[in-house]
């Protein structure tokens, strides 16, 4: 029997799924521009060749120099303690950082910019990373989603002439698509931006949440519908606009000196000539600019985790228990050994997420996705984990730990700043199902219209010679292999060995999906985020063999002890992608969801409720 969809129905302000997805997917790029590491993967394929050697450069004189004026400006006048206490980022630290050139770091030289490579930028956002959150989230909105990068990839020449030298020069921008009503789906978008009678100016009309920067902001990159197409576009705005306001701003549990409020734009003229691309170009201009942009945060995250393994591994040396350092007991090494292997493993992924930025011929979409997402989710459980290791040291505040005279160690702080990564800049749910789109884009393109309910039986009948011609070829290559025989006298053959057969059987499984559940599947979050899970996994586990090989390649004298925590921490990665290709099947997935349902049709109110029973 045919399932029945139920109908839907669209409310006012409101889109349909269908539109929905229909205008995300006419917003995603549809065509692949050069290598995409995690999507071969998908598709059965491990080309360990595409992140070995690993991307490990001599720092240019230059950065270097800067790194250090950087450094030095950290210790020397910035106090993370009181910005997070007062909830305000001090101006002669805005200004200091402008004079260093960090809201420049991205944009060419000859912008007036410092011209890093996005490698360096994510050196340079790490060493932030150890300091404080609240600047790493301004400097990376500014250029990381806010004006500098949208025109540099999309404006015109005049446009990056005219943006560009004051973005670098220290005018704060910020990146305003969220509404009070429109997260993760654009298509419920309200702000219009209406084009005037003389056709000289849009009449911008809206308002926009949780906009980081939006509250200091001199510039905005703003996305707004044009009423009579529906399109959506992108508009770059002057924070003093007649009719823009700052309606309120947002506080939050961590990042408390965050520049983030409700923004209102009334009747706001914005020139044509500020509309970066064509009209409608908006939500392709917002994606494109997120992948390469949501970069900044793993590296952020890695000088915050290198922190507080120096830190866990301070207190399990000195702090004393039954006569023995804590960190000799077994339970706590096993928590050590989590501690510094994920902190490296985090820095190898985000690391090699900027490295492949910079190579030509590669397609990161996939990648940024995924070290955005593997490496906020394991900070977080490397912070709660070396807060367990502290006690009640590691619940303490810094100020309070200061007052009685011990070291001001941040990790309470580090939790409640570390929170928000899982969510902003794409939550961990929607990176997800970004990944889980892209896993399954070549089989909607050979089978899209089989597959598809309401395609016409003669659109299912065309598909056919396609889907045999490539599934009679492709299904077959992944059963045989000589996998044993691939990377003899590697040291970490066995792991590369086992991300090959991994590789192919995570690809079966995805095809497994796609012909039990057919155009059902997208459905299937539990099954798809599992595949997704264990992609990641599996450009982890490359990119910390492949840095710990490229350093014994280059005689790193610490080449053995990086190699030992990627044999550590592959290890511990094998288990689970074993469990999680086998939790794809054996699962408890629709009782679940059939409860979670429940709940918001109020089957389980009664759980609120004061009982007496």
């Amino acid at each position: 029997m045919n399932r029945v969809e139920p109908k839907q129905e669209k409310t006012p302000g409101h889109a349909t799924e269908e539109e929905s997805r229909e205008l995300m997917e006419s917003s995603r790029e549809q065509d692949w521009s050069g290598r995409g590491f995690i999507k071969q993967i998908f598709l059965g394929k491990y080309h360990y060749d595409w992140v070995h050697p690993y991307p490990i450069k001599p720092l240019r004189p230059e950065f270097e120099a800067f790194l250090d004026k950087l450094k030095a400006f950290m210790d020397e006048r910035v106090d993370p303690m009181e910005i997070d206490r007062s909830g305000e980022y001090p101006p002669e630290v805005i200004e200091g950082l402008k004079e260093l050139g960090c809201f420049g770091m991205k944009i060419p030289t000859k912008y007036d910019g410092l011209g890093f490579t996005q490698d360096e930028y994510g050196r340079a956002m790490e060493l932030l990373g150890r300091y404080d959150a609240n600047l790493v989230a301004m400097l990376s909105a500014h250029q990381s989603i806010g004006v500098p990068q949208p025109v540099k990839l999309f404006g015109t020449e005049e446009q990056k002439q005219r943006f560009l030298p004051r973005c670098a020069r220290g005018a704060i921008s910020a990146f305003a698509l969220t509404e009070p009503d429109v997260g993760s789906d654009p298509a419920k978008l309200a702000a219009t931006a209406e084009l005037s009678e003389d056709g000289t100016h849009y009449v911008l009309n809206g308002v926009k949440l949780w906009c980081t920067n939006g509250t200091v902001a001199d510039l905005m990159v703003v996305m707004a519908r044009h009423p009579d197409s529906k399109k959506i576009s992108a508009f770059v705005v002057e924070g003093d606009s007649e009719g823009f306001s700052v309606e309120t701003r947002c506080h939050f549990m961590g990042l408390r000196a965050l520049a983030n409020g409700l923004l209102k734009f009334e009747n706001v003229k914005v020139p044509v000539e500020n509309r970066l691309g064509r009209e409608g170009d908006g939500l392709r201009i917002a994606f494109t600019t997120l992948n390469a942009g949501r970069l900044s945060i793993p590296s952020a995250v890695s000088g915050g985790s290198q922190l507080a393994v120096t830190w866990v591994r301070e207190f399990a040396r000195d702090r004393v228990q039954w006569g023995v350092p804590v960190g000799k007991h077994e339970a706590v090494s096993h928590m050590l050994s989590d501690v510094v292997t994920n902190a490296w493993v985090i820095q190898s992924v985000a690391r090699l997420g900027h490295g492949m930025a910079d190579r030509k011929g590669y397609d990161i979409r996939l990648e940024a996705a995924a070290c955005k997402e593997w490496c906020t989710t394991r900070h977080w459980d490397l912070v709660d984990t070396a807060i367990q290791i502290k006690g009640g040291r590691g619940y303490e505040t810094e100020w309070s730990l200061q007052n009685r005279g011990e070291e001001p160690t941040a990790l309470e702080r580090m939790m409640r700043d570390a929170r928000i990564n899982r969510i902003f800049e794409g939550s961990s749910e929607v990176m997800h199902l970004f990944e889980a789109r892209e896993a399954l884009d070549k089989h909607l393109k050979v089978a899209g219209d089989f597959v598809n309910p309401k395609a016409p039986m003669g659109k299912k009948l065309a598909a056919l010679p396609k889907m045999i011609a490539f599934y009679a070829l492709w299904y077959p290559s992944l059963w045989v292999g000589l996998t044993f025989l691939e990377y003899r006298g590697n040291p970490m053959g066995k792991h590369l060995r086992y991300i090959e057969r991994a590789t192919k059987r995570l690809a079966r499984a995805v095809f497994h999906g796609m012909v039990r559940y057919q155009a059902g599947l997208e459905r299937k979050q539990g099954v798809l985020f599992r595949a997704v899970e264990v992609a990641n996994e599996l450009f982890a586990m490359s990119a910390v063999i492949s840095r710990g090989e490229t350093m014994k390649e280059q005689g790193d004298p610490e080449a053995d002890k990086a190699l030992e925590l990627a044999d550590v921490f592959c290890r511990s990665a094998e288990r689970r992608i074993h469990d999680w290709l086998r939790d794809m099947w054996k699962n408890d997935d629709s009782v679940r969801a059939k409860l979670g349902r429940s709940v918001i049709e109020g089957r389980h109110e009664w759980v609120e409720a004061e009982l007496d029973r």
